[in-house]
């Protein structure tokens, strides 16, 4: 049986479900590499990104918390149902102005959002250090990524929101090789893609 490495507990003698975590770090990491090509200027905000963050980011994520409870496992269960909704509220900011529910939100209220969220994710960074290596990687740069986005909001700086780009996309990588490495290993029972787990 596989264990949840989003926590690295040892599952209950009767536990059967499958491992969440792959599915939750692929719906974020794939969703964040497809945004962190926008701010790096290769194409602008457009609907595959929003579709990409209600869909995988969103809803995927929020699934993989839920599965993450069930295995009794509070930092994967926070972590993927926290993100999952970041998603969607994200994507609301962009969609319920094009509705006319709303104006655009300003760039001083969306550096806020990012910050907020800066915060929550170094916290859980500091939890990845009872994990493994492959999630200090994750979590290190996706706080790293949001004071960067909270910064280029606040200043207006294009050249900051670039630089956030091209670190969202490495921190995006991370996830999906966080992710596909535990499938992986556990298809193969061996650990073919090496994830640095913390004894």
């Amino acid at each position: 049986m596989s264990n949840s490495n989003l926590e690295g507990k040892h599952m209950s003698f009767s536990e059967i479900t499958a491992n969440p975590a792959p599915l939750g770090l692929l719906g974020f990491g794939m969703t964040t590499v497809l945004l962190n090509i926008h701010n790096a200027g290769f194409f602008p905000i457009n609907p595959m990104i929003i579709a990409m963050g209600i869909f995988y980011g969103g809803f995927a994520q929020i699934v993989a918390g839920i599965m993450e409870f069930k295995k009794n496992n509070t930092f994967g269960t926070t972590a993927f149902t926290s993100y999952g909704f970041f998603w969607l509220s994200f994507a609301a900011l962009n969609l319920l102005p094009m509705l006319g529910l709303g104006e655009p939100t300003s760039s001083e209220a969306m550096g806020a959002y990012l910050f907020m969220w800066g915060l929550f994710t170094l916290v859980m960074f500091i939890g990845t250090l009872r994990i493994s290596r492959a999630l200090q990687v994750v979590f290190g740069s996706l706080a790293l990524l949001f004071f960067l986005l909270a910064i280029g909001n606040f200043t207006g700086s294009a050249m900051i929101m670039t630089i956030a780009g091209y670190e969202g996309i490495i921190c995006g990588f991370s996830a999906i090789y966080a992710g596909l490495a535990q499938v992986i290993n556990e298809l193969y029972k061996k650990n073919l893609m090496p994830l640095g787990e913390v004894n």
